[in-house]
């Protein structure tokens, strides 16, 4: 867990984290975090909280970590490969493994350092502020202490492959649950948004900008973005509060009452989820070109995608869009979607990576070619530009750790 809770395993935090894991397919689960009583230790209170307060996200994640508890009744003398989902827990396989030689594979979910800056331009922070090339150098240090970095698109692999030239570096779309296309097509336009810094920026686009162009579209905004918009821009929210239908029981059934799929997409890193699912619909969508992000496709050739990047056009393409009729399972998104982001795909790839990596573990414990974890030296594996941008930064952070 990334965050504090009052025990590992107890708590708020984790009574969410059950309620939307539970279709994870797991024979055990070992559940950890940092506690309340961690918090109150002057290391936590020096190492993590002191950076965070200056908005260093990246180190007060590696500081939970690494306080965090090793599970009881976890066996890790039967752990043959670990599969990381962030960098910052990281601290917390270190200490797993000791001296034992277990391949790592770990998720990027693009570069964290991005969104971390995003974060952080909605949220209070007292200067100096923490930069994002320090929050990046915080990040490369600790991910290419991994045997593979497996990225979820294709710009993200592009980009970790420059910053980490020597490392090894996979690329393997996600599986995401597609969402039913349905023979009877609703009449509204929808748009799907979870509460973030950037989907926050990308609706109030959409309200500010383009729906007062098109003010007779039935437009249903779904999903906790609502509690964002309320909170940033209260007069926006209450003009707008009747488009706002909040988080949705079955999101299925919610796209049954959808004739268009909106993605008025401005800001965000990474693989867009919700454009994965709104192609899996077959539905006519209309998006920026952001919205398809890390594909490494043109959206502009699918036949049901309408791509517009400023509001005037935007807000034609709608209207357009809202016109349109066609079959979904025959649509081109849908046809995308079942090739590149099926659960199949992504498990064969990843089953691959893993077992050549726990083929790669010699009789004498070994990792060959590759070592652990913990044991590689701190500037082998940077290029000699990376390690020019990043060695003054981290020397800096080490003396200012001494000095507090």
């Amino acid at each position: 867990m990334d965050a504090i809770t009052p025990s590992s395993g107890r708590g708020a935090r984790w009574r969410d984290y059950r309620s939307k894991s539970r279709d994870l397919a797991v024979d055990q689960r070992h559940e950890t975090s940092a506690r309340f009583s961690d918090f109150l230790t002057t290391a936590l209170l020096k190492d993590g909280w002191w950076p965070l307060i200056h908005g260093d996200q990246a180190t007060w994640l590696l500081e939970l970590a690494r306080r965090a508890p090793l599970p009881a009744g976890l066996n890790v003398d039967e752990i043959d490969l670990i599969h990381a989902n962030h960098f910052f827990v990281l601290p917390l396989v270190e200490r797993m493994l000791e001296k034992r030689r277990v391949p790592v594979l770990l998720d990027t979910h693009d570069i964290q350092a991005r969104q971390y800056e995003l974060r952080n331009r909605a949220e209070f922070f007292i200067p100096p502020y923490t930069r994002y090339d320090e929050m990046l150098a915080v990040e490369l240090d600790w991910t290419r202490r991994a045997d593979v970095c497996v990225h979820i698109n294709a710009e993200e692999h592009a980009t970790f492959s420059r910053l980490l030239p020597t490392s090894r570096h996979e690329l393997i779309y996600p599986s995401i649950a597609p969402a039913s296309s349905h023979e009877a097509i609703g009449s509204r336009a929808m748009l799907v948004a979870s509460n973030n810094a950037a989907n926050y920026l990308s609706v109030r686009w959409f309200l500010k900008n383009v729906l007062p162009r098109a003010p007779q579209t039935p437009v249903s905004i779904l999903g906790d973005i609502d509690k964002g918009v309320k909170r940033n821009d209260r007069k926006l929210y209450e003009k707008h509060r009747d488009l706002f239908k909040g988080r949705v029981g079955d999101i299925q059934a919610a796209y049954a009452d959808a004739a268009v799929v909106l993605l008025p997409t401005t800001e965000g890193h990474g693989l867009s989820i919700k454009t994965v699912e709104a192609m899996s619909t077959g539905l006519p969508l209309v998006a920026t070109s952001m919205a398809f992000r890390g594909m490494g496709i043109d959206p502009a050739r699918l036949r049901n995608v309408f791509i517009a990047d400023d509001a005037i056009a935007f807000a034609t393409a709608m209207l357009r869009a809202m016109g349109e009729r066609g079959d979904p399972i025959a649509s081109d998104t849908r046809a995308l979607y079942e090739e590149r982001f099926s659960s199949d795909g992504y498990a064969s790839r990843l089953g691959e990576i893993a077992i050549k990596l726990m083929g790669a573990v010699s009789k004498d414990g070994s990792l060959s070619p590759r070592r652990s974890l913990a044991r590689y030296d701190e500037q082998e594996r940077l290029s000699e530009t990376t390690r020019n941008q990043i060695a003054p930064v981290l020397s800096k952070r080490r003396q200012i750790s001494k000095a507090r």
